[in-house]
C-alpha cells in the first residue's frame, strides 16, 4: 500500500498555516485538479480526492489536533472502516460554492443531481425569444465621416410558417422528455463524482415532438434570406456596434425575435488618420516655402482651407484647425492636425543643380542652428568618453 503524503504538504502550506489559509489553498488547488477540468485523467482525479480528504481534516479543529498528535492514525477512525468517503457531502459548500458555479455554471445542488440549484421542470410549449446574430460589416472611411445608408443580405432562422415555430405537425405538440422529467439535464455519475449533462433524447430543450412539422424538421425554424437596410451615423469608428432590435433570429412558439448588432470596421484611409474625434493628415511643402514662409492648401473634410506658414517653419511643425476633425457621436467635431513635412527637390535639371550649389556656398552654421546646435552636443560627448578612457587607464 503507498505512503499516504503528508496533509501539509498536499495543501502547500505550513503546519501554522490559518483557516484562511487553508481555505484559499484548497480552493486554488480544487479548481485545478478537478475532474471535469481533466477528464479521463486518472492522477489528476486521484489528486483531487487527495486535497479533498486533506481539507476535510485539517478545515476541522478537532481532527486536525488528532493529526497533528498521531498522523494518519489519528483521524482513520474518523471516516469508518471503509476509509474517506466520496459519497457524502464533504464539501463544505457555504465556503467553495462560487468555486463549483465557475466549473458547472451552477452551484452544488446541480453538481450532485440535487437541492436548491437544481432548474424546474420547463413548459414544453412555452413561448422562446429568438437568439441574437451578430453580422460584421467594412465601410469606407467616408461613410464614418459623413454617415451612410447600406443594405445587407443575410440568411436567418426564421419561424416556420407551417407549424407557426411550434415546430409539431398541424394536430401535434410538444410532449415532456421522459429521459429528463422536462429538465432538459440528466445527472450522471456516483458517489460524489456527479455531473449535470444536456439530456441526449430531447437535446436539452425539456421536450420532445412525437410528429414532427415536415417543413422545418421538427427545428420550429427555417433558413430565410432577409434584405435589411441600414443607417451608419456619422462618426462611427472600427468596433462600433449598431443594434436592430427585433431582427436577429425569430423566436419559437410566439416568443419575440432576437436583436441584430452589425459590427463596424473601418478602413484605412490614405489622407486623413483617426486619433478618437481628431483627425491628423500630413501635408507636403517645399523647403523654399518653409525657410521664406507662404501660404499652402491643406483638405479637411469640409474642403481645402488656406494655412500661412511663417517664415523658419520647422520640419515636422503642426497646426492645429479646430472644429475640422471627425463628428462626434455626442455631438460636436474633433479637430484637425496639420503636420508640415518637407519633400527633397527630385528630378533636378542642371540650372536647378547650379542654383543649389551656389546657395549652398553662400551658406553658414548660422543659417542652420539645429545642425551646429547638434554638432555642440556630439563634441562634448567626445570629450567626456575621452576624459573617462584616460581616467580609466590611471
Amino acid at each position: 500500500m503507498a505512503t499516504k503524503r503528508d496533509y501539509y504538504e498536499l495543501l502547500g502550506v505550513s503546519k501554522s498555516a490559518t483557516d484562511d489559509e487553508l481555505k484559499k489553498a484548497y480552493r486554488k488547488l480544487a479548481m485545478q485538479y478537478h475532474p471535469d477540468r481533466n477528464p479521463d485523467n486518472k492522477e489528476s482525479a486521484d489528486k483531487f480526492k487527495e486535497i479533498c480528504e486533506a481539507y476535510e481534516v485539517l478545515s476541522d479543529a478537532a481532527k486536525r489536533q488528532r493529526y497533528d498528535q498521531y498522523g494518519h492514525e489519528g483521524v482513520k477512525s474518523s471516516f469508518g472502516p471503509g476509509g474517506f468517503d466520496f459519497g457524502r457531502d464533504f464539501t463544505h459548500s457555504g465556503d467553495f460554492q462560487d468555486v463549483f458555479e465557475n466549473l458547472f455554471g451552477g452551484g452544488f445542488g446541480d453538481l450532485f443531481g440535487g437541492g436548491g440549484g437544481r432548474r424546474k421542470s420547463r413548459n414544453p410549449n412555452a413561448a422562446q425569444r429568438g437568439d441574437d446574430l451578430r453580422f460584421d460589416l467594412e465601410i469606407d472611411f467616408e461613410e464614418a465621416l459623413f454617415g451612410s445608408e447600406r443594405e445587407v443580405d443575410l440568411t436567418v432562422n426564421d419561424a416556420c410558417e407551417t407549424c407557426k415555430g411550434t415546430g409539431a405537425a398541424a394536430g401535434a405538440t410538444r410532449e415532456p422528455c421522459r429521459q429528463c422529467g422536462g429538465h432538459g439535464f440528466v445527472v450522471v455519475g456516483g458517489g460524489f463524482i456527479q455531473m449535470r449533462q444536456s439530456c441526449p433524447v430531447c437535446g436539452g430543450e425539456g421536450s420532445i415532438i412525437r410528429n414532427p412539422c415536415k417543413k422545418c424538421g421538427g427545428t420550429g425554424r427555417v433558413k430565410t434570406p432577409r434584405h435589411i437596410a441600414l443607417r451608419i451615423p456619422k462618426g462611427v469608428e472600427t468596433g462600433s456596434r449598431l443594434r436592430l432590435t427585433g431582427k436577429g433570429e425569430s423566436g419559437l412558439r410566439g416568443g419575440p425575435a432576437g436583436d441584430l448588432y452589425v459590427v463596424l470596421h473601418v478602413r484605412e484611409h490614405a489622407v486623413f488618420h483617426r486619433q478618437d474625434d481628431d483627425l491628423v493628415c500630413t501635408v507636403h511643402v517645399s523647403p523654399v516655402t518653409a525657410a521664406l514662409g507662404g501660404d499652402i492648401d491643406v483638405p479637411t473634410p469640409d474642403g481645402h482651407a488656406r494655412i500661412k506658414l511663417p517664415a523658419g517653419t520647422p520640419n515636422g511643425k503642426v497646426f492645429r484647425l479646430r472644429d475640422k476633425g471627425m463628428s462626434s457621436l455626442n455631438g460636436g467635431s474633433g479637430d484637425l492636425h496639420v503636420q508640415v513635412e518637407f519633400e527633397v527637390p527630385a528630378h533636378l535639371s542642371s540650372k536647378q543643380k547650379k542654383l543649389f550649389e551656389e546657395f549652398n556656398a553662400s551658406t553658414s552654421a548660422d543659417n542652420f542652428p539645429e545642425a551646429a546646435k547638434q554638432n555642440r552636443e556630439v563634441e562634448a560627448f567626445f570629450a567626456r568618453r575621452d576624459a573617462l578612457r584616460k581616467h580609466a587607464s590611471k
